[in-house]
């Protein structure tokens, strides 16, 4: 004879002649989803398993700084909210104007060293502790959908072998500066050429790997993305906006033909240190 027993693992067939109870896959209809609720557990595949719970995440952001402070403490802060970092590194080349103690005020870690964007890089990044390093001009700030972009590209496994950059924006309403972003953003992607103020996001180990930044005093962006290859750069969809400041100054003609011609002179094999003069050490 054959009785529904019910238990704590839920809805159960009773054999009282063979003194047995079986989970009842086999029950009637009526008691299938009662049946499948309480006593079934489904392992999920690993393999479809989302990688982001499991990785690394910690970041630290660092950030080069010169006779900045009138905006390294705004460009801390919104940093510190946009993308959550663990630890905030103000590197900075000997600045005269209070920038050290204005970052401090925002939270943010101090170094002091030589001037030259590479130098002061490198040794910020020598004093991360983060998974995963995010280089930031200091006068560039998050724009859209910034952290959750950051965030979704270190979650994945095989990021930890790439480079990730922001989409380019700039603080300006003029007409011009749309063709400056969309020259800049057609750089990137096309040949895997973004520069600094456009942010660069990497794994600590693969920046230690592939040798970190150089000392260099112009174009250690350039010529550091160009060690890691074009096929491992990813732009991202999230943005930044960068001072259009030096465009107003310079000319949204004249800036960006200056910048060409420096790149072409440096693929060139003009040392940079001589383009340093003609660019102006900090830009």
């Amino acid at each position: 004879m054959m009785r529904l027993a019910a238990g704590k693992s839920g809805a159960l067939w009773h054999n009282r002649r063979a003194g047995q109870t079986d989970i009842g896959f086999f029950c009637r209809p009526y008691l299938a989803y009662t049946v499948c609720v309480h006593t079934i557990r489904v392992k999920p595949d690993p393999r479809h398993e989302r990688q982001t719970d499991h990785m690394p995440m910690s970041l630290s952001l660092i950030i080069p700084s010169f006779n900045a402070a009138s905006r390294i403490a705004a460009t801390v802060r919104a940093w510190r909210a946009t993308v959550m970092p663990d630890q905030v590194i103000v590197s900075d080349g000997g600045s005269t104007d209070g920038t050290r103690e204005m970052a401090r005020t925002a939270g943010a870690e101090t170094l002091i060293g030589p001037t030259g964007r590479g130098r002061q890089l490198a040794l910020g990044a020598g004093r991360a502790k983060g998974d995963w390093l995010l280089f930031m001009h200091a006068d560039t700030m998050p724009g859209t959908h910034t952290g959750r972009a950051a965030r979704a590209f270190m979650g994945e496994a095989a990021n930890r072998q790439r480079v990730a950059a922001f989409r380019l924006t700039l603080d300006s309403e003029a007409a011009p500066a749309r063709r400056v972003e969309r020259l800049a953003n057609w750089r990137a992607r096309r040949f895997g050429l973004p520069y600094g103020d456009q942010g660069l996001l990497i794994a600590r180990d693969y920046y230690q790997g592939i040798g970190g930044f150089h000392p260099l005093p112009l174009m250690e962006d350039v010529e550091f993305v160009r060690r890691v290859g074009r096929d491992r750069v990813s732009i991202l969809n999230g943005t930044v906006m960068t001072s259009a400041e030096r465009y107003r100054r310079d000319g949204y003609w004249k800036r960006p033909a200056r910048n060409m011609t420096i790149l072409g002179l440096y693929f060139l094999g003009v040392p940079p240190h001589r383009l340093a003069r003609l660019y102006g050490l900090h830009g």
